[in-house]
């Protein structure tokens, strides 16, 4: 190595993942990977809207985030409405500014064989997982673009966007209706300054979940993982942080897997 290369590698600044400066809004933010989010992004030093219809649990929530030192505020928001997503823009607009990050998270899921499905599983989860992250983005990006903001929305989707799992034919179709979503809003709002990217999740342990992914078909399911081990909440914390930041200032369209290479496992 010669003496410009070494030069060249000392002036390569590697992009810091911290936040600070930054107003990020969680929706789903009441228990969960919405929660978890919002710790991640809180303690990178973003100050966190944490928004959910379970006003009670996020006021808890905000209390603890404040005592670690966090700006945290919990806001009132149901993402199927117009009106309450419209309401909880104009208090938030009003009481703390516009946020820049917007984390699309709030999602559900009906288990049901499909001929078992009615039109209210089919409305709830698609009204939540799909309608609830197109009128959450659209209506922050409008703020965002009327103020000369740039920002970043990062939608929650899922491995299940890609391929499919049994008796959950509607939240396929919502998360595979949220990736291609994603592309359409990276495309028209790259001009704005605003990013969209999708966060694809696999499998992860998580409280609710350790019963069946400890029994025996769980653990089928995981010998279907080339990894052959289920992720963690903290196994998604680097892409959701890279997504948001300046870091990631060149990725907009894209549809990031965290699945132990799930995706890629043959059929």
């Amino acid at each position: 190595m010669n003496s410009s290369d070494t030069l060249a590698l000392r002036e390569i600044k590697v992009p810091s993942l911290a936040l600070h400066g930054r107003r990020a809004l969680v929706t789903g933010a009441s228990s969960g990977l919405g929660l978890h989010f919002a710790h991640v992004l809180a303690h990178a030093g973003a100050e966190v809207l944490l928004v959910a219809r379970r006003l009670d649990k996020l006021e808890s929530h905000v209390a603890a985030l404040r005592e670690a030192g966090c700006a945290a505020h919990a806001v009132f928001m149901d993402v199927t409405d117009s009106a309450s997503v419209k309401a909880a823009f104009d208090h938030i607009e009003a009481h703390h500014g516009c946020p820049d990050i917007i984390v699309n998270n709030a999602g559900v899921a009906v288990s049901k064989p499909a001929l078992e499905q009615d039109e209210a599983d089919w409305d709830l989860v698609i009204d939540t997982n799909l309608k609830g992250a197109w009128l959450t983005a659209t209506e922050a990006v409008r703020r965002l673009v009327a103020a000369g903001l740039p920002g970043n929305v990062v939608n929650v989707a899922s491995i299940l966007g890609e391929r499919v799992g049994g008796a959950v034919a509607p939240y396929c179709a919502s998360k595979a209706g949220l990736v291609h979503l994603t592309r359409a809003m990276a495309l028209e709002w790259a001009r704005h300054g605003v990013r969209v990217n999708a966060l694809a999740p696999g499998y992860l342990q998580t409280d609710l979940n350790s019963d069946f992914l400890a029994s025996d078909a769980g653990q089928r399911l995981m010998a279907r993982v080339p990894q052959r081990s289920f992720g963690r909440p903290e196994d998604l914390d680097a892409a959701l942080l890279l997504l948001v930041g300046q870091a990631g200032r060149y990725i907009t369209g894209a549809m990031l897997p965290v699945d132990g290479g799930h995706l890629v496992s043959t059929l």
